[in-house]
């Protein structure tokens, strides 16, 4: 294998997501994997990673071939384009810097060659960078891993990688290459044998059906406080705010043309964790360690699509209004909102 001229990768966002991306692209031994870091730096530049994997078992003390705690600026720095840029960090756009500026260093404007794949979460995070890298093909990754990572530099998984890989569509970039570059990629993630990764040809389809979980149990924990066995044990937990959630998402996907399968989808989705694993979500492992939350793609963006094609969604209308109130504390707690000082009572 030492023939193979590998695959450059920079991959941004080395959490639970991304360690475990970075990892099956090196077992694989087809791509080179330099990580941005940001908070975990120090931890994993001096000792590795901890990793605890159901796919890889223990890993002690495990280092991408480069580990950085900045994005190269490629043209400064005189580097040679990456063949992949992979974003496995949290998308607020309602937070700076936005995903595109992040990006932009190691991301010329003018970019034919680097292939950006978002291994994010939500609806419609393609579109920023349509506007600003329009002749840059980008991939879709729909990940289904159950990974995090409780403390800086050690990362628990405890259920499989699945990573559905497809082309965002681009009317700059032939169905061929969108195709071929990302059935590379597939090859690529999967060439460790660790991982169950597919080449999918229906993007919408994807981000739709995972939204079902995403944008109802997800914002539902976080909200309440509650695990996703717990939310299902509450009184009217699921028939009074699960079930309406996910049936709205299902009922916008079906009239923008994305059949999600009615209320199979919506069964399947409330049990899709085993009750006595008392699972976190994402957003509410976000609230609890203090950290932005991503509903503006995950509650936001299906709620505008609904609505802008008459479907009814109060729900999800009051998981998003919550939701950025959320947001907004967290906001005000680092200093980025001003508030009238408080006065004394008699003033």
């Amino acid at each position: 294998m030492s023939d193979i001229k590998k695959k450059s990768v920079l991959l941004i966002g080395g959490g639970g997501v991304g360690a475990i991306a970075a990892l099956n692209l090196e077992l694989g031994g087809l791509a080179t994997v330099t990580v941005v870091l940001r908070s975990n730096f120090n931890a994993v530049n001096d000792k590795g990673y901890q990793i605890d994997s159901c796919d890889h078992g223990v890993v002690k003390n495990w280092k991408p071939s480069h580990v950085l705690n900045s994005v190269p600026n490629i043209t400064t720095e005189r580097l040679p384009p990456y063949d992949y840029i992979i974003l496995t960090t949290k998308n607020c756009p309602d937070v700076p810097p936005s995903v595109a500026s992040l990006v932009g260093p190691a991301l010329p404007a003018s970019n034919t060659h680097t292939v950006l794949v978002l291994i994010q979460n939500g609806l419609n995070i393609e579109k920023p960078f349509l506007a600003s890298h329009p002749n840059t093909l980008v991939l879709s990754g729909v990940s289904l891993i159950g990974s995090a990572e409780p403390e800086h530099g050690v990362v628990v998984q405890e259920d499989k990688d699945r990573l559905l890989i497809g082309a965002f569509e681009n009317p700059n970039i032939s169905d061929e290459v969108k195709k071929t570059k990302a059935e590379e990629f597939v090859h690529i993630y999967g060439a460790g044998g660790k991982t169950d990764v597919k080449h999918s040809q229906n993007v919408e389809y994807d981000r739709w059906r995972k939204l079902v979980y995403n944008a109802c149990l997800n914002p539902i924990c976080a909200i309440t406080g509650l695990d996703t066995g717990r939310i299902r044990l509450a009184d009217g937990g699921v028939e009074g705010l699960v079930r309406p959630a996910m049936r709205e998402i299902v009922e916008a996907a079906k009239k923008k043309g994305v059949d999600l399968g009615g209320d199979e989808v919506v069964d399947w989705m409330i049990e899709v964790d085993a009750l006595e694993l008392y699972l976190q979500p994402s957003m509410l492992m976000d609230v609890n360690k203090g950290n932005f939350i991503e509903f503006e793609n995950l509650l936001g963006e299906p709620l505008r699509e609904g609505q802008a094609i008459g479907v009814p969604m109060p729900t999800v209308q009051v998981l998003y209004q919550l939701a950025k109130a959320i947001q907004w504390r967290t906001k005000e707690k680092r200093g980025l909102v001003d508030i009238p000082k408080k006065k004394k009572a008699g003033e």
